[in-house]
């Protein structure tokens, strides 16, 4: 046992553990980083960056690392719904496009920025256990329990715990973090990534019961994403590939494209529940997916975990430093971060429940052609720039409500 003792411990060290450790680290306050991962290293992810994450990385003065060696900008976001495509442009924040870089090498842009701003990191690090003043579950977190691969087992201590393990978060579940809002997971999507099919910015071919979507990363490759509705997910388990390729079939010129070009990685694939939970308790706090997550359908997943990380490190500062109460900065932090995403939540919501598209909706993408202002709002939204309510109230629209 360690007798070290620090302002901060942030379990989980990608997009949103590593930011929220920095901007702690950069406030002045002792932080320790851990994460049972080695970095660099993947883990499955849409990879997108929307404008409003672009802000974030440019706020911290990381944007140039991220955008460096050649990744391509998606400065347009496509649409192909069969009988009519909507082309427009995602710009917003400052920004006149997106980024997607690979996983391998966003996540050690972070950790690295972490530990350059003072921040203890610990990698291959397992919490086995939350400390507590009373020495069980109840009372107020008060340290962690873990080890460091096969090490001896150490104990730390701090006077925030903030879990940034993701959607099966070991300190959401240990502290008792209640969930609200809760939505079953919609969508089961498969992907991998292709060298020779080109693709130079966002295309998503939307069919009855079927997405797929493609848009480039790093070295040259194109990411291409396949889902399905939940129910039908059971059934293709068992050879995703076949139905992967099958959903690729069903809009020709990109299995055309796809011919032509080579697989360079094995299939991977997920579906995620979509639930909100409290962000805090006594001596603890949640940020990213640890905290809140949705369908994946809108990319929101990256930018969601940086602004979360700004509300957050900023409410564990205020407390920190005496500003305010633990429990009312971090009533503020929730209220704040609920606000910011509650209405996108619902929109990807039904989006990702991959349903034909009614006669009125028809209308509506049919009224969304017929001006490029009205193309680059749908962008502008999915990338979430704009409020769905803002571009969906918009009098152009108006025809399309019969």
């Amino acid at each position: 046992m360690t007798n070290k003792t620090y302002d901060a411990i942030v379990v989980g060290a990608r997009c949103a553990g590593a930011p929220t450790a920095m901007l702690l680290a950069r406030r002045g306050h002792r932080v320790l980083l851990v994460d049972r991962a080695r970095f660099p290293s993947d883990t499955v992810s849409t990879h997108l960056i929307h404008p409003p994450g672009l802000a974030a990385l440019d706020r911290w003065g990381l944007l140039s690392r991220v955008t460096a060696g050649g990744l391509p900008e998606i400065t347009t976001y496509s649409f192909d719904l069969g009988p009519l495509t909507l082309a427009g442009s995602p710009a917003g924040c400052g920004f006149s496009g997106s980024y997607a870089p690979r996983r391998t090498v966003l996540d050690k842009i972070l950790v690295d920025a972490a530990s350059e701003a003072g921040v203890e990191v610990r990698e291959a690090f397992s919490v086995e256990e939350l400390v507590t003043d009373g020495g069980g579950t109840d009372g107020t977190v008060t340290g962690i329990t873990g080890r460091e691969h096969d090490g001896p087992q150490v104990t730390e201590h701090a006077q925030v715990v903030v879990g940034a393990d993701g959607a099966h978060s070991f300190v959401a579940r240990t502290a008792g973090a209640a969930s609200y809002a809760e939505k079953p997971k919609l969508q089961a999507s498969y992907y991998t990534y292709w060298s020779g099919l080109g693709f130079e910015h966002f295309e998503a071919f939307l069919r009855p019961d079927r997405a797929l979507a493609g848009w480039p990363t790093n070295d040259g490759l194109t990411l291409l994403i396949c889902g399905w509705p939940m129910r039908e997910a059971e059934a293709h388990r068992a050879d995703a590939e076949a139905e992967y390729l099958a959903t690729i079939a069903l809009a020709p010129s990109l299995a055309e494209r796809t011919a032509s070009a080579t697989r360079v990685e094995r299939l991977v694939g997920t579906a995620v529940p979509n639930y909100f939970r409290r962000p805090y308790g006594p001596g603890w706090a949640l940020v990213g997916d640890a905290g809140y997550l949705k369908d994946f359908i809108t990319a929101q997943g990256i930018q969601d975990a940086f602004q979360d990380a700004e509300l957050c490190a900023r409410a564990v500062d205020e407390t920190l430093t005496g500003q305010r109460p633990f429990a009312e900065a971090m009533r503020d932090y929730q209220e704040a971060r609920d606000a910011r995403v509650q209405e996108m939540y619902e929109f990807t919501a039904e989006f990702a429940q991959l349903d034909p598209p009614t006669p009125q909706m028809q209308q509506m993408f049919g009224a969304i052609a017929q001006r490029q202002e009205t193309m680059d709002g749908f962008a502008r939204v999915i990338a979430g720039v704009t409020a769905p309510s803002a571009f969906f109230s918009d009098p152009a629209l108006a025809p399309a409500a019969g």
